[in-house]
């Protein structure tokens, strides 16, 4: 578990780097990065209030590019140079990893989770049941809940700087539909069905257009909402253009099942998947 001591040794040696060679610090980081890698530690924790940032965690995880050196590694044929290797041990932690998928060393997959050939990176952490599916992309620190299916191409962007920043959120049973971007702290509250090609940012206009008047959200979708892509008129020196924007245009119906493909759970709506 935690020692006492690692977040004030990790803060500051994110205030002074040199602090690095004392064996103290460093050995905070590495073992820092060891209890993300078991899941026995997150970048993210859901609270009664909402998700709480633990800044010390993201800090350690800068640090330690900063003391891991260049290595060859090597999976079979293969052949990579990096700082950090891919997890290993994936089948006594119970996670299919299907070729050539790959999972860095310092994230998290749960038990039951799935790795098509995509790719998670240091710092996430995946639930159970879940499944990244071929091409989908887990940045660093993103947080994917239990029972959630990441399509295919599905980019889930890493968030690691400032340390403050709150890491893309995909909370349990979501539907995140094919090619759709999540990034800059995108929070997914839990069985929302986001459609293929959405793209969500910060800064990104999420309408719910399914009552009589519209209703606007900024990084957050609602629970259970279902999403689709769309756009809005906004005037332009030369001209007025549709800017892009992302639809809520319901809610997840009780009768469909939590197991229902993404095409149906749109279909209910009347619209293409």
């Amino acid at each position: 578990m935690v020692d006492p001591q690692w977040p004030e040794l990790v803060r500051a040696a994110y205030a002074d780097r040199e602090l690095l060679r004392d064996r103290r610090h460093a050995s905070a980081v590495l073992d820092t990065i060891a209890l993300l890698d078991r899941g026995q530690l997150r970048v993210a924790t859901p609270q009664a209030d909402g998700w709480v940032v633990h800044e010390w965690v993201k800090q350690a995880i800068l640090l330690y590019f900063a003391i891991s050196p260049l290595q060859a590694l090597e999976a079979g044929a293969l052949e990579f140079f990096d700082r950090i290797p891919p997890k290993r041990n994936l089948q006594a932690q119970g996670v299919r990893v299907v070729p050539p998928g790959v999972a860095r060393y310092g994230s998290f997959l749960e038990q039951g989770a799935i790795l098509m050939p995509g790719y998670v990176n240091i710092g996430a952490w995946v639930g159970s049941g879940s499944m990244v599916d071929t091409w989908a992309t887990v940045g660093s620190c993103a947080q994917i809940g239990r029972n959630v299916h990441l399509a295919g191409g599905v980019g889930i962007g890493g968030v690691l700087e400032p340390p403050s920043a709150l890491p893309v959120i995909v909370e349990d049973g979501c539907f995140v539909g094919s090619r759709a971007i999540l990034v800059e702290g995108m929070h997914v509250e839990e069985e929302a069905v986001i459609g293929a090609g959405v793209v969500l940012t910060s800064s990104t206009a999420i309408l719910d257009v399914s009552g009589p008047t519209v209703v606007e959200y900024r990084g957050r979708v609602p629970a259970r909402s279902v999403v689709i892509p769309g756009t809005r008129p906004k005037a332009f020196p030369a001209g007025e253009f549709g800017v892009p924007c992302a639809l809520i245009i319901g809610q997840r119906k009780a009768s469909t099942d939590k197991k229902t493909s993404l095409n149906q759970a749109l279909r209910e709506f009347g619209v293409p998947a």
